[in-house]
């Protein structure tokens, strides 16, 4: 591919990552502002450097308001990525490289950027989908970050926020299905996730996990798959 084809392949990723982006800012500043009292500054702008996990970081902060303690840390963390086996498993096929590579691109790997890379086209590819909007919407939650540190406190974007969050699934959604049964199953998964966060707060932090597995139970790949044919 020429070098004037890759920038016009990387510019159609980046549009198609923005509305996600936008989103994942609009968390990123939540969290920023929920964090700061309780782990400072530097810590809070550290771990969404480190950590990139909105949902993990969410969690660590509710845990750390209720005092609770290494072990609950480590438990939740492990538990709210077992979703990216899943993910990982269903992309292995479609990355290659060696292993440090790939480990390099499991960095970029959320929600979001999994849906992008399943649905990437042949002259994208899932591998530089996967890193041109890992990479933007890594720089969206620093941005994001930053902006509610510098505004801790302040209140208001909470309601859109719980509004973002089901339409930013049932969005990956649309972009991830190809046949009908993935549509059904995507939407489904959506439509749950609202649903747990809604009417069982407790456990809200699941509800990621929840709307992976069914999205990938078994039978998933080859919708996928006859979609492709039949769009050929």
């Amino acid at each position: 591919m020429s070098s004037r084809g890759s920038v016009r392949v990387v510019r159609s990723i980046l549009i198609t990552s923005l509305p996600a982006a936008g989103a994942i800012v609009v968390f990123g500043t939540l969290y920023g502002a929920a964090a700061q009292p309780l782990i400072g500054t530097p810590m809070t702008i550290a771990s969404s450097m480190f950590i990139f996990s909105g949902a993990l970081q969410f969690a660590v902060v509710g845990l750390l308001s209720a005092g609770a303690g290494a072990p609950a840390l480590l438990l939740t963390a492990g538990t709210l990525n077992l979703r990216h086996l899943v993910m990982g498993a269903v992309l292995r096929p479609r990355i290659g490289g060696s292993r440090l590579r790939r480990a390099g691109l499991a960095f970029t790997l959320l929600d979001e950027t999994f849906g992008f890379a399943v649905a990437a086209s042949e002259e994208a590819g899932a591998e530089r989908t996967l890193f041109v909007s890992g990479i933007a919407c890594h720089l969206a939650w620093q941005v994001g970050t930053l902006i509610g540190v510098l505004g801790a406190g302040f209140s208001g974007v909470e309601g859109l926020a719980d509004a973002i969050f089901p339409v930013l699934f049932i969005g990956l959604a649309s972009l991830a299905a190809t046949t009908g049964t993935l549509v059904i199953r995507a939407l489904a998964a959506a439509v749950l996730t609202a649903a747990v966060a809604i009417m069982l707060p407790d456990i809200r932090a699941l509800a990621p996990v929840i709307a992976g597995v069914l999205v990938a139970l078994p039978g998933s790949s080859e919708d996928a798959r006859s979609g492709g044919e039949n769009q050929a």
